[in-house]
C-alpha cells in the first residue's frame, strides 16, 4: 500500500490535515521508525529511508537541489499559471523554475519554461515541484481565489498531479474519491429567499429596480436578443400589475415560490434558505450594513410555505444576518428556524454572502450544522479552487459547502450578463468538471428568479434536467455535508509493515440513508514525462462499513 509520509513544519499541520481529508488516501507525519513507499517534504529536512518516490515541494530553492545538482532559475514572486494535461493551474505563491532540468510535466503557461523536475538516476524517483503545495492550499482555503481565475477548481487539480505523480511513478495508490456510490457526483439544488412577496415592497429600492429592470431592461435584452417577445410582455405586464397588487386587486407575481419550485424540480430534493427576521440590516465588519439590506419579511411570515416545503421533502435552512461576526445573534437567528421547522440541525448561508475568515468559529459557537456561503456574487465558479465540502481552518467541525453557481452572476448585467444560451453553455462545463473531479455542483437559483422580471425558468428547467441526464445524487445540503462528513470518517488500516492488505473502515454512524462510498485502486501508469502522461486506470468497489483488499490480486473480502 502507498503509504505516504509527510515532512512539515509544525505550522503546516492544520493544512496538511485538511488537504489529506480531501484528498483521502493513506498518509501519515513522517515518522523515522518506519518505512514509505512516498515521502513529502515541504522544506530542507534531510530525508532518509527506502521510499519509491521521494516529493519535494517549494517555490524557492532548496538544500537538495543544490545536493543533486538541480538547476534552478530565480525565484518568482508573481502570481503564475501552470498547464498540466491541458489544465491551467494558478499559483498565489512563490515558484521556480527548472530551465536546465525540468521534463515538460508541468510548465509555466506564459514562458514554458518547467516547474517540477523528475530524476530515476538513482534507486528511486525523486520529484522536485517549484511550488508549496500546502502554502497554495491554505491560501485557497482562506482567501479564495479572484474572480478572474473563478473557473478554475485549483485545488482539485492539486490533488490530480500529486495523484498522478505517485502513480505514474510505479506506486501503487488507494483512495476514497468525492463520489458516492452508484453516481458520478452530487448535485445541491438551494433557493435563497429574499423576496418571497412583491406586495411588501412599496416605494422602496426593490420596487423601483423591478420597474426599471421589466420595463427598459427588458427591452435592451430583447434589443440584444437575450430574450424573445413573449418575455418582453410578460414583464411589461407585470409592471403594469404592480398597482393592482399593491390594491389586492391582482395575484402577487412573486407570491407562491414554494409551489413553482416544487412543480419544476418534481420530488427532487432542495434547499430554501430563509432570512430569520423582518426590518433587520444587520451589520458589517465596521458598523451597521445598509438598511436596504433588510429583508421585508420574517421566516414567520412565510411559515405554510415552509411547511408545505418540508412535507414535500425539501430542507429549510437559515439565510443568516449576523450569524457569521456574532454568535449570540447567529443562536438566536437558527432557534428562530429550529422553532418554525420543528429541525435541530440547522445549517446557513448569509444573506449577501457576507463572511471572513472568523466566520467559521461564530457559526461554530452558534451551533450551526453547516454553512454555504463561499462563492462569488459576480461570477460562478471555485472560489476555493474545491468540488468538495471542507473543514475551514479556524474551524473544528463545521463543514463548508462552497456555493458555484448564482443565478443572479450569471444574468445581471453588472456582473457577467450571459444571455440563456451562454449561461447553458457555461452550466454544462461546469457540469462537465463535477464529473471530472466529483464532489458536490451547488447552485443556487433565488426565490423569485422563476417569476417576472427576470424569467429564468427555462435555463434552471434546462439544468435540472441536464443534471438528471447524467444520474447525478440530488442531495439537501444537510445530505451532502452528512455524506462528506462520513468519507471523512473513512480510516485506513493495514496487517502491518509491508503488507499488501489494505482496509478501509468507516467510523460514522453508518445508521443512514445516504449512499456508500468507492474504493478506489489506482493502475500503475506510464512514467509521467511532457510528452505521455499514462492512462487514467483505476478499479472501484463499493463500501459502505468495512472493506479489505489485496493490493497483489483481485480478491475482495466486504466485511
Amino acid at each position: 500500500m502507498a503509504m505516504i509520509g509527510v515532512i512539515a513544519d509544525p505550522s503546516e499541520h492544520d493544512v496538511v490535515r485538511e488537504f489529506f481529508e480531501l484528498f483521502k488516501t493513506p498518509w501519515e507525519f513522517y515518522r523515522s521508525d518506519r518505512p514509505y513507499e512516498v515521502l513529502l517534504s515541504t522544506g530542507d529536512d534531510q530525508v532518509d529511508g527506502a521510499a519509491k518516490l521521494v516529493l519535494f515541494y517549494g517555490g524557492r530553492r532548496l538544500r537538495i537541489d543544490g545536493e543533486r545538482k538541480i538547476q534552478t532559475g530565480p525565484q518568482q514572486r508573481d502570481i503564475c499559471i501552470l498547464q498540466y494535461q491541458g489544465n491551467r493551474i494558478p499559483i498565489y505563491g512563490d515558484t521556480v523554475r527548472f530551465p536546465e532540468s525540468g521534463n515538460g510535466v508541468l510548465t509555466d503557461e506564459e514562458t514554458h519554461e518547467s516547474a517540477a523536475y523528475l530524476d530515476r538516476s538513482g534507486p528511486r524517483v525523486l520529484a522536485r515541484v517549484g511550488y508549496d503545495l500546502f502554502g497554495e492550499v491554505r491560501r485557497l482555503l482562506t482567501m479564495g481565489q479572484p474572480p478572474a481565475n473563478a473557473k478554475i477548481p485549483a485545488l482539485e487539480l492539486h490533488i490530480t498531479f500529486l495523484r498522478d505523480l505517485i502513480t505514474g511513478c510505479g506506486v501503487r495508490l488507494v483512495e476514497v474519491p468525492p463520489v458516492p456510490d452508484g453516481y458520478p457526483f452530487i448535485a445541491c439544488l438551494t433557493h435563497d429567499v429574499d423576496h418571497p412577496s412583491i406586495r411588501q415592497h412599496k416605494w422602496d429600492r426593490t420596487m423601483f429596480g423591478f420597474l426599471y429592470r421589466a420595463v427598459f431592461g427588458s427591452l435592451g435584452n430583447l434589443l440584444r436578443r437575450r430574450i424573445h417577445v413573449r418575455s418582453l410582455l410578460a414583464n411589461w405586464a407585470a409592471a403594469l400589475r404592480l398597482p393592482f397588487v399593491h390594491m389586492g386587486l391582482a395575484k402577487d407575481f412573486w407570491d407562491g415560490f414554494g409551489d413553482r419550485y416544487l412543480e419544476l424540480e418534481k420530488g427532487l430534493s432542495s434547499t430554501f434558505f430563509v432570512i430569520p427576521f423582518k426590518n433587520d440590516p444587520g451589520k458589517t465588519s465596521h458598523g451597521q450594513a445598509p438598511m436596504f439590506r433588510a429583508a421585508r419579511y420574517g421566516a414567520a411570515d412565510i411559515a405554510d410555505t415552509i411547511r408545505k416545503l418540508m412535507i414535500a421533502g425539501s430542507e429549510v435552512g437559515l439565510h443568516g444576518i449576523d450569524a457569521w461576526l456574532d454568535s449570540v445573534r447567529g443562536r438566536a437567528e437558527l432557534e428562530e428556524i429550529r422553532r418554525l421547522t420543528g429541525v435541530p440541525e440547522i445549517g446557513v448561508r448569509m444573506h449577501w454572502l457576507y463572511y471572513d475568515q472568523q466566520a467559521p468559529l461564530a457559526l461554530e459557537k452558534a451551533e450551526a450544522a453547516y454553512d454555504s456561503t463561499i462563492g462569488y456574487n459576480e461570477t460562478v465558479g471555485y472560489r476555493a479552487g474545491a468540488t468538495q465540502a471542507y473543514k475551514p481552518l479556524t474551524a473544528t467541525r463545521l463543514l463548508e459547502l462552497p456555493m458555484h453557481v448564482m443565478d443572479t452572476a450569471l444574468f445581471y448585467p453588472a456582473y457577467l450578463g450571459l444571455s440563456p444560451g451562454e449561461a447553458r453553455t457555461l452550466l454544462g462545463r461546469m457540469i462537465d468538471k463535477a464529473v471530472q473531479f466529483g464532489g458536490c455542483l451547488t447552485i443556487n437559483w433565488h426565490d423569485r428568479s422563476l417569476a417576472p422580471e427576470r424569467l429564468w425558468y427555462a435555463c434552471y428547467s434546462e439544468l435540472v434536467e441536464d443534471l438528471k441526464s447524467r444520474n447525478t445524487w440530488f442531495a439537501t445540503a444537510t445530505q451532502a455535508v452528512s455524506w462528506f462528513q462520513k468519507r471523512r470518517s473513512v480510516v485506513f488500516e493495514t496487517d502491518g509493515v509491508g503488507t499488501d492488505v489494505v482496509r478501509a473502515r468507516v467510523e460514522a454512524d453508518d445508521e443512514d440513508d445516504l449512499p456508500g462510498m468507492r474504493l478506489r485502486i489506482h493502475a500503475l501508469q506510464e512514467p509521467l514525462r511532457g510528452d505521455a502522461y499514462g492512462s487514467e486506470t483505476f478499479r472501484d468497489m463499493a463500501f459502505d462499513r468495512k472493506i479489505d483488499i489485496r493490493l497483489a490480486c483481485t480478491g475482495l473480502v466486504d466485511e
